[in-house]
């Protein structure tokens, strides 16, 4: 079983949020698969189901981002998966906007969710997509900049971003690893079908 979890906060009011894109990932890899989450346990919303031949653990904690490791270890132990079984959709700063990262191990890079994770499971190798989202440009602290809308100019990127990084887990699914970072990590265009490989 793969668990695909992507980070944010939880509620209404931090949904269009920086921090959440992962959460918006999973919302359109829901959309599409058609698992939805519509279950409540594990400090987590959370559904199954199948894509392609593989079991689905799709999830986004309900814990604040600082304590996303519990609901990840919860739902890991209670599915008796492994760190090998997990991919991690979150927000990354240092990358620009609309750029897409698979990383299997590191540190947290800032990332308090990221850290959280770490800390609750004992290791860094998992596997994570980094969507980008940028840094401050008018001054904002870094804090403020996360838990802010995106900037109306960049609206329609972000809607294109989690499209293409819904497709990027789907590659990774599909080809593997080394295809989707083939595929995915730059600058350049993406491919016409990238899922016919």
């Amino acid at each position: 079983m793969h668990l695909l979890i992507g980070l944010g906060n939880p509620g209404f009011k931090y949904k269009n949020m920086r921090h959440n894109i992962g959460f918006q990932v999973v919302d359109i890899l829901s959309q599409r698969w058609r698992i939805f989450l519509n279950r409540q346990s594990c400090s987590s919303r959370w559904g199954r189901g199948e894509f392609h031949g593989h079991n689905i653990l799709l999830a986004q904690p309900e814990t604040y981002m600082n304590l996303s490791g519990r609901a990840v270890f919860r739902l890991m132990s209670y599915f008796e998966l492994t760190a090998a079984d997990l991919l991690v959709i979150h927000d990354d700063l240092d990358l620009p906007l609309g750029r897409l990262k698979f990383t299997a191990k590191g540190g947290p890079g800032g990332h308090r969710g990221i850290a959280s994770i770490i800390s609750t499971l004992h290791t860094l190798e998992f596997l994570r997509l980094k969507v980008g989202i940028g840094r401050p440009q008018y001054g904002e602290t870094v804090e403020h900049y996360v838990l802010s809308p995106f900037y109306p100019s960049e609206r329609d990127m972000v809607a294109t971003t989690a499209e293409r990084a819904a497709d990027a887990v789907e590659a990774f699914l599909l080809s593997g690893l080394n295809q989707a970072m083939s595929l995915f990590h730059g600058q350049g265009p993406l491919p016409d079908n990238p899922l016919a490989l």
